[in-house]
């Protein structure tokens, strides 16, 4: 048997994705504020990028990049509009100042007892040693061993700090920040230290027998105690987030006027582009230009040509997208959730002729503000549930309607993910325990056990 190599022609296709097609579809999934933060690393690195004012634009401009066939196939029987013709509202959280954190308002309050310089250390290590819910996470020991100071005077800085500001800061574990907050209302020594510090498990599983039967209490009394305890704050530093809070940023706003719906593309903060009329000039009338300076200079503009027809593909994409959504959801945008409609990004994609993976990524991290509210774009896009007679629901809609049977519900016997099966069922759904079990873990609703009031 002979062995050697030997040489064949193939004739195979492959799809190869230039330089210019993937910066495209990079594009294409950038949310709105990601697309600026783009562009603008665009204009640092590329000088034949240039940012202008919208009034400035000249004709000249779109014609140096021959963008006329771009522009005739952008167009569109219904108007585009733009953030300048109708204006978006900020909130007025934006002009705010930063928050402060739940360590510089410990420490503002330690310097307040005029503490010696081994108090201060010890404080400042307790401060930087809590979780974002308020609790101690070091021992008292490691904190002795980072300030070389002994475990007694820690235990008395740690005291102090306790009784600060927020009620229950700088506990080492539930029970202790419920007892620090019962004795700061003067409640020590009572019928309530005593089942937060010995029935917290039994208040867990919502069993208020069994504590009226190891306290010997009466029911009535020991339920008056235990809607205190519900009062206090389970984790102290709850009004201290992490930095400043993230505003979701619309990419789209869905307006109604005159009876019908018109969609609006947010540009705010986007900057207008054009090529630089010097690097047009040069390409233009530099016959003497070295060949390596006009390359890079051909380069560059076809660089920044490709990014300006990106930028509006992208837009008029997203404008095809929501178009098509508002079609298939209109009765949500007039009537509310209850009337959302099952959907699938194929729906949209055999509507816009488009293939499915642009839909999804259009979709992917942006945000359309409606009269309805601000929903993300994928929320319009939930499986089906089946109903006995009639057509499917969405699983959203669904959603809802197990919120309001809970809402609904008698707090001393709630229903179990079974009965509110059967309830649903009597409602033409068909749906089974397990599906109403996982509806409600998504929407952060406890089971039944541990929605029951105590009796």
């Amino acid at each position: 048997m002979y062995l050697g190599l030997q040489q064949k022609p193939i004739l195979t296709q492959k799809l190869i994705m230039t330089p210019q097609l993937q910066q495209a579809i990079k594009l294409l999934q950038l949310s709105g504020l990601e697309l600026a933060e783009k562009v603008q690393q665009e204009l640092g690195e590329n000088p034949a990028l240039e940012e202008i004012e919208e009034s400035t634009v000249e004709k000249s401009d779109l014609d140096a990049i021959d963008l006329q066939n771009y522009l005739d196939s952008y167009s569109s029987p219904k108007r585009v509009g733009s953030e300048t013709e109708v204006k978006a509202t900020q909130g007025f959280e934006t002009y705010t100042a930063d928050k402060a954190t739940l360590t510089d308002h410990l420490l503002r309050q330690l310097v307040l007892t005029a503490p010696t310089p081994e108090e201060k250390m010890i404080g400042c290590i307790i401060a930087g040693s809590l979780d974002k819910n308020g609790y101690l996470k070091a021992s008292v020991e490691e904190i002795a061993g980072m300030s070389s100071s002994p475990p007694e005077k820690v235990e008395q800085v740690l005291c102090l700090m306790q009784f600060f500001d927020p009620p229950g800061v700088c506990a080492r574990d539930l029970r202790e920040c419920l007892l620090i907050q019962a004795r700061q209302l003067g409640y020590d020594n009572s019928l309530i230290t005593d089942i937060i510090a010995n029935h917290l498990k039994d208040l867990g599983k919502k069993d208020c027998r069994a504590v009226c039967r190891a306290l010997k209490a009466r029911i009535e009394e020991v339920i008056s105690t235990v809607n205190v305890i519900k009062g206090l704050e389970p984790r102290p530093a709850r009004q201290f987030g992490e930095g400043n809070p993230q505003y979701v940023y619309p990419d789209i706003f869905i307006y109604k006027m005159e009876g019908d719906f018109v969609i609006v593309l947010n540009d705010n903060g986007m900057p207008k582009l054009r090529v630089s009329p010097l690097y047009r000039e040069f390409l233009r009338n530099g016959k003497k230009t070295p060949d390596k300076v006009r390359d890079y200079l051909l380069d560059r503009v076809r660089s920044a040509e490709w990014m300006i027809k990106s930028i509006y593909q992208r837009q008029r994409t997203i404008y095809r997208v929501v178009e098509s959504i508002l079609k298939f959801q209109r009765d949500f945008f007039e009537k509310g959730v209850s009337h959302l409609r099952p959907m699938v990004l194929m729906d949209v994609a055999d509507d816009i002729e488009m293939a499915e993976a642009t839909v999804s990524r259009v979709t992917t991290n942006k945000y359309v503000q409606t009269p309805r509210g601000i929903f993300s774009l994928k929320y319009f896009f939930n499986s089906s549930i089946n109903r006995f007679h009639g057509e499917p629901l969405a699983s959203v809609c669904v959603q809802e309607k197990i919120k309001e049977v809970i809402a609904a519900e008698d707090p001393k016997k709630p229903f179990s993910d079974d009965a509110i099966a059967k309830i649903l069922k009597a409602s033409n759904i068909d749906i089974a325990r397990r599906t109403v079990a996982k509806y409600r873990e998504k929407m952060s609703i406890f089971p039944s056990n541990m929605r029951k009031e105590f009796l």
